[in-house]
């Protein structure tokens, strides 16, 4: 129980049937200190994933100070990125390659060059995608 998150509030939505605002805590003892990735990972990713929900939307996160604080900031700011890619003056734009398990090293490839190619910035690997014995990282 120490570790579940909580509700502390739900209200209807103003002149919707059947939608409303639920308010839920989690203990920052889930996440990660300094990791955006976990935290947001955790909140959003295993929420969204209910089945019992037809549908669902984040309009709110606060952070709490402390667990701010703890964040390391990254290496370097947009520019650095924009400089390396050589885009400015538009928003960067980029993907999570999907299927995230089972591709081989040589499809995935097959799959970030597509996306290159038809006109994305960058790709991203899925936080699931590491060195599995079917895509090795050296691959």
């Amino acid at each position: 129980d120490r570790y579940k998150g909580r509700c502390y509030g739900i209200e209807p939505v103003a002149g919707e049937e059947n939608q409303y605002i639920a308010y839920v805590a989690y203990p920052l003892d889930l996440f990660e200190e300094g990791s955006v990735t976990n935290m947001f990972t955790s909140i959003v990713g295993n929420v969204f994933g209910f089945k019992a929900l037809r549908a669902l939307r984040l309009e709110d996160l606060r952070i709490p100070p402390a667990y701010s604080k703890t964040f390391q900031g990254p290496p370097h700011g947009i520019q650095v990125e924009r400089d390396k890619l050589n885009k400015y003056g538009r928003p960067l734009l980029g993907c999570t390659i999907k299927p995230k398990l089972g591709l081989s090293a040589k499809n995935y490839g097959r799959a970030v060059y597509e996306c290159l190619r038809g006109g994305l910035d960058f790709t991203k690997d899925d936080e699931n995608v590491n060195s599995q014995p079917f895509m090795r990282w050296r691959d």
